[in-house]
């Protein structure tokens, strides 16, 4: 029965823990921005999962909130620190971002790109439902971004606009 709750088990250290780890994220997130939480680059994500890891460690071991707290503000820090060096010098965007890879022109699903980004045709074609196309030719571009998300451009049935060339500004049709 031990396993289910233990009268040992600090639910109220927990439950302050969290209040407290909470109010840390949000006041450390007000001072970096938005930005912190953002999803444009692996790292971005990657150091999204650690600040994750780090609640949970803070709140299930005997790691202090201190410690804890401290542990996510340099990592906010260190994403704010990044964040302006990508905008400062565009070599260090380009070493650790991805650019975004074209995986559809218009209705031609571009089989060495599928096959270069290791993406199932099976796949393309869910994220293709799960945008409600409902035959290529809605289609005007797909893109795997540099998050790894999958952006499906497409137009209404029995529309025939195009797109913007802006729009795919950066985006490699290449691998």
């Amino acid at each position: 029965m031990d396993w289910i709750y233990s009268n040992s088990d600090p639910l109220l250290q927990t439950l302050g823990g969290s209040i407290l780890i909470f109010i840390a994220v949000i006041v450390l997130t007000r001072i970096i921005g938005l930005r912190s939480f953002a999803k444009f680059t692996a790292y971005d994500f990657a150091f999204t999962i650690a600040i994750g890891s780090i609640i949970s460690s803070t709140l299930t071991s005997s790691t202090s909130i201190a410690h804890g707290s401290v542990a996510i503000g340099g990592l906010l820090v260190l994403t704010f620190i990044f964040s302006y060096l990508q905008r400062k010098f565009p070599w260090i965007n380009k070493l650790i971002s991805n650019k975004p890879l074209l995986l559809m022109k218009g209705d031609t699903i571009l089989e060495e790109n599928l096959k270069y980004a290791r993406i199932d045709k099976s796949q393309l074609i869910a994220k293709l439902r799960e945008a409600n196309v409902l035959n290529y030719d809605q289609v005007r571009a797909v893109v795997l971004e540099s998050t790894g998300d999958i952006s499906v451009l497409h137009v209404s049935e029995g529309s025939s606009e195009d797109l913007n060339e802006k729009i795919l500004e950066g985006v490699r049709e290449k691998p």
